[in-house]
């Protein structure tokens, strides 16, 4: 099976190109003019240079492949101009899709996110069929995660075979960026985390979410969602599992979201708009962190073999990777 694949060189991608690899799949892989190789060095893959800003240019890249795996997307919690956010998540979505099915691409996998659920205040345990709407979203990243999951529910009521994946919140090695679950672990090693909020996150082994790629080309629904998590934990189990893992103090001071909030703000308009680079704390994840964003993965297990693995060798595995590749300054 031939594949074009966005995302590889970031976080996720990266873990899904590998294992499609080794499943004998043959590669197509997207990379941007400005990306960095070293997550898919030494991977047996064709590289097509484009970008989704550009949708139009990939055509030639999708054309003879059997399926298409669009893992890629802008992810940030702060942007300066949001813009560029909405043209890669949703237009460059729906374009892409346009182009797999005017080509005869039979199969194709869309990577949304787990932030297009319906989350509780309350850690209520959420699952595809919770009720959701836009006005749900809290940023623009939500905003345009659902937007984009949208197309690709359009696409497959249209007729054209689409699966959609929600991952929860991957963690493991090679989180290159990092991604903003990432940072939590680098801030974490560099204690830079004195003190944490009342909130919740579903963590899951990137290793797992790569493997189930795989699944959903072969066997997925189209037009499902299917949710793919691990452990729901607090930020505060989160943390203490760290550091069992590196010896490093966990901390006990609870902040109160007004005061998370108030912090991020301020930190929104020194560090964003007068120094220009992106603040540690942000408005929107404040927001977002009011909700304990639990969820369940049984549609994914019974459908897709999914497996619900405990995210204590992931958290060992991106703690060692940051270490390896110089993220902690601190000793």
């Amino acid at each position: 099976m031939k594949v074009f694949l966005t995302g590889a060189t970031g976080f996720v991608g990266a873990h899904v190109a590998r294992h499609l690899a080794d499943q004998g799949a043959q590669l197509r892989l997207l990379v941007r003019p400005t990306s960095h190789l070293a997550n898919i060095e030494g991977l047996n893959a064709e590289t097509a240079v484009g970008d989704l800003l550009q949708p139009e240019g990939l055509r030639t890249a999708v054309r003879g492949c059997d399926a298409v795996m669009h893992v890629a997307a802008d992810y940030r919690l702060w942007v300066r101009d949001p813009k560029s956010m909405y043209a890669a998540n949703v237009d460059g979505t729906r374009t892409l899709l346009q182009m797999a099915r005017e080509e005869g691409v039979k199969r194709c996998v869309y990577t949304s996110s787990v932030a297009t659920m319906g989350f509780k205040a309350d850690g209520t345990i959420v699952d595809e069929a919770t009720p959701v709407s836009i006005a749900d979203m809290i940023g623009h990243y939500k905003r345009s995660k659902f937007m984009a999951e949208q197309a690709a529910m359009d696409a497959a009521r249209a007729g054209q075979q689409v699966i959609i994946l929600n991952p929860t919140t991957p963690i493991g090695a090679q989180d290159v960026k990092p991604t903003p679950t990432g940072r939590i672990v680098v801030d974490f090693l560099n204690k830079k985390f004195p003190a944490y909020v009342d909130t919740g996150l579903n963590l899951v082994d990137v290793s797992e979410v790569a493997r189930t790629h795989g699944a959903a080309l072969e066997v997925g629904r189209p037009g499902e969602r299917y949710i793919l998590g691990g452990e729901n934990l607090t930020l505060k189990q989160i943390l203490d599992k760290m550091s069992a893992i590196t010896g490093l103090p966990s901390p006990t001071m609870k902040v109160p979201h007004a005061v998370a909030m108030t912090f991020a703000f301020f930190d929104e308009i020194v560090t964003g708009r007068v120094l220009g680079k992106e603040p540690r704390a942000t408005v929107e994840a404040v927001r977002m962190g009011r909700k304990k964003m639990f969820a369940s993965s049984v549609r994914a297990q019974r459908e897709l073999g999914f497996r619900i693995v405990p995210v204590y060798e992931a958290l060992r595995a991106a703690i060692d990777w940051f270490r390896a590749h110089g993220y902690v300054t601190v000793q």
